[in-house]
């Protein structure tokens, strides 16, 4: 019912900068919670940060402070910009669309981010 769509994803030397974008589409409801997780090889995937429908925002700790979620200008679009990009910071970065109310959660495909010099 909801498709989800993440792109933006590339290599980038260390310090660098990188802009994730995330689209969902289908039977979308006034409440949800967007979010980007991440998976590394041989690791559990993490959540990296996730903004409400009401704007509010959560960050994991290695991150807080290098990225940013934000709401694009059109609903149901969710940016994570993120800068002084560390080689830990390489992973495979999956958006998740979760609906609240109907208890619903979607996952993109996945974009591969490599930060390496």
């Amino acid at each position: 019912q909801v498709q989800v769509v993440e792109s933006g994803g590339g290599l980038v030397q260390p310090g660098g900068s990188l802009r994730l974008s995330c689209a969902a589409s289908g039977n979308i409801f006034s409440i949800y919670v967007m979010g980007w997780y991440r998976q590394a090889p041989g690791k559990q995937r993490e959540l990296v940060a996730a903004i409400s429908s009401t704007g509010s925002t959560n960050y994991a700790d290695s991150v807080k402070g290098r990225f940013t979620i934000s709401i694009g200008n059109l609903k149901n679009t969710v940016y994570l910009q993120m800068n002084s990009l560390k080689p830990e910071d390489t992973a495979v970065y999956y958006c998740n669309y979760r609906g609240v109310l109907a208890h619903t959660n979607y996952w993109g495909q996945g974009t591969q981010v490599t930060v390496s010099s």
